[in-house]
């Protein structure tokens, strides 16, 4: 039994690199392997795209509660989603792709919990980086 850890098969800018907007439109509508994706691949590379543009995982897991309470149409439209312009525009991107798929309550939810998924990775991330790993 091998007790030497596997490298990753993808880097941080392989991840940075996947089309989260198309991994949103395949991912929110339908349970299945697109949705795995999302939450897998998609979500570390929405992570390692929000933390290198600065954004803290509280500014994502805020943004999950205001589309699970207003919806993702409603959020995709607020002016400033994230701190910085570069994290809005990107971040508006992938909840106007969720909002053109996303059924009421049932797509805001997933979006919701995706958004909180990659709040936790970004959270994740940093504590990494503050272990010197």
């Amino acid at each position: 039994m091998d007790s030497t850890p596997r490298r990753p098969t993808k880097t941080d800018d392989d991840c940075a690199r996947l089309d989260t907007t198309r991994m949103l439109r395949y991912g929110i509508p339908a349970e299945g392997p697109h949705r795995t994706a999302l939450f897998g691949d998609g979500a570390i590379g929405a992570a390692v795209t929000l933390d290198r543009l600065g954004v803290l995982p509280r500014s994502v897991s805020f943004l999950a509660k205001v589309v699970r309470s207003g919806g993702v149409r409603y959020a995709a439209q607020l002016p400033e989603l994230l701190p910085s312009q570069d994290a809005t525009d990107t971040v508006r991107g992938w909840l106007e792709a969720a909002g053109t798929v996303a059924r009421p309550v049932q797509g805001d939810e997933t979006t919701a919990r995706w958004l909180e998924s990659v709040a936790e990775l970004i959270g994740l991330r940093r504590n990494s980086r503050a272990r010197g790993r």
